[in-house]
């Protein structure tokens, strides 16, 4: 039988054990908060586990718009965070939830209609004029609206097509509050444009007859970045697995998951980590 004095000794060595080793106080997992086309296009599907193969760290995905995301790191609920609005990014590292920004990898946004194409844009690299045609004409138009980064980037489009949205906006402007699979559901079902990003695109099984209609511009362009939760401000932040997660991700080996990533033969994300203004 361990007399007392044992006992407590057993937990002193415990307690020096894990004081020289932190990480031993740690179960081998992250939660990383990131936005849905991370998730909806299939890319953690395919890189997660070459990840875990090579660190044995488990990540755990919660799946949301930009801005939920964001704010799930402002609260302390994710250890990182891996979004693409580099403008709310940058905010985030300005009141100090964030460590530091790094770029990742890029792909575009794409505007989706219908093939009748009511507004009659279809074949344009114009995406504010296209924008413009649809508002004028009044052709139904799924809105995200739930601050995620491609509904940070539709907002911003309309503004660099003259148009306050949120003042204009008709019976033809829907916004559903949802993520990027129910708003091209939503799209699909009444035959409406929506604004995509093209991994989610390129997964999308339920596209009706739905169509590509304004792709190319270079204002649809979409960078995503990965910030490690300040653990200044939440103690509880995992930080050596976490940068683990995020050094692992912009190495050569982890760029090679990423472009590794196709379907039918077509890349959906290009790593730029290289890229210091990206």
């Amino acid at each position: 039988m361990h007399t007392r004095r044992t006992l407590i000794a057993i937990a002193a060595i415990g307690t020096l054990l894990l004081a020289a080793h932190p990480s031993l106080a740690q179960d081998k997992s992250i939660i990383v908060s990131s936005t849905t086309s991370t998730q909806d296009s299939g890319l953690f599907g395919h890189i997660l586990p070459l990840f875990k193969s090579k660190t044995g760290i488990d990540v755990k995905v919660l799946s949301q718009g930009t801005g939920q995301a964001l704010d799930t790191g402002r609260r302390g609920d994710a250890d990182v965070v891996f979004v693409h609005a580099k403008s709310a990014e940058e905010k985030f590292l300005t009141e100090g939830f964030g460590v530091k920004r790094f770029p990742v990898m890029y792909n575009d946004f794409v505007l989706i209609g219908p093939k009748s194409d009511p507004a009659g844009i279809k074949g344009s690299k114009d995406v504010a004029a296209a924008l413009k045609t649809i508002k004028d004409k009044g052709a139904p138009f799924i809105s995200r609206g739930d601050k995620s980064g491609t509904h940070i980037a539709e907002i911003n489009l309309w503004k660099i097509a003259g148009i306050d949205i949120a003042a204009d906006k008709g019976p033809w402007y829907k916004e559903i509050g949802q993520g990027m699979g129910a708003a091209l559901n939503t799209a699909s079902a009444s035959n409406a444009y929506v604004l995509t990003d093209r991994g989610t695109w390129l997964s999308f099984k339920n596209r009706g007859d739905l169509i590509v209609a304004v792709e190319g511009d270079k204002r649809l362009f979409n960078q995503y970045g990965v910030m490690l939760v300040n653990p200044a401000k939440h103690p509880t932040v995992k930080k050596e697995l976490g940068q683990q997660f995020i050094d692992w991700l912009i190495s050569p080996e982890g760029h090679k998951a990423i472009a590794d990533y196709k379907i039918n033969g077509e890349q959906l994300f290009y790593p730029n980590a290289q890229d210091p203004g990206a």
